[in-house]
């Protein structure tokens, strides 16, 4: 049981990741600079509290399954979902505070290749919720 809702959780992580990449980027990346830059900061905050939750606890669940049944499946599901917050810190971090001291007002040429490096960085996290769900259901599925 908790492995299925370690594969549960990285699942909607990953359709949440990806959808941003698929739907909210291209869109952002529509508007001018200005606009742009100003829907990037609420829509980075609201993701970033969901994301950053479920990696949380679709690793904890996952390592719970790992403990519980002792296939080495879930503890590398759980380690690659939990790797979204030090590729965060480490990689996107510093784009986003470069993005965060730019006022509106002030966007242009520079703040439009922030924007873009951040897409790029933000697939790397999409990746990471792709595969931390696929191992979680080869897991899930040699425990049926």
């Amino acid at each position: 049981m908790l492995g299925l809702l370690a594969l549960l959780t990285a699942s909607v992580f990953f359709g949440a990741a990806i959808y941003i990449n698929v739907a909210e980027q291209p869109a952002r990346l529509g508007l001018d600079d200005r606009a742009a830059l100003a829907e990037w900061g609420p829509a980075y905050r609201r993701g970033f509290e969901m994301q950053a939750s479920l990696a949380i606890v679709s690793g904890l669940l996952g390592a719970s399954a790992w403990w519980q049944t002792g296939n080495p499946l879930w503890g590398l599901g759980a380690a690659i979902i939990i790797l979204n917050w030090p590729y965060t810190l480490l990689a996107i971090m510093p784009v986003n505070r470069r993005l965060e001291a730019t006022r509106p007002e002030e966007a242009g040429d520079e703040t439009r290749a922030l924007l873009v490096r951040w897409g790029t960085l933000h697939a790397g996290r999409s990746a990471l919720g792709a595969v931390a769900a696929a191992i979680y259901l080869i897991a899930a599925s040699r425990g049926f």
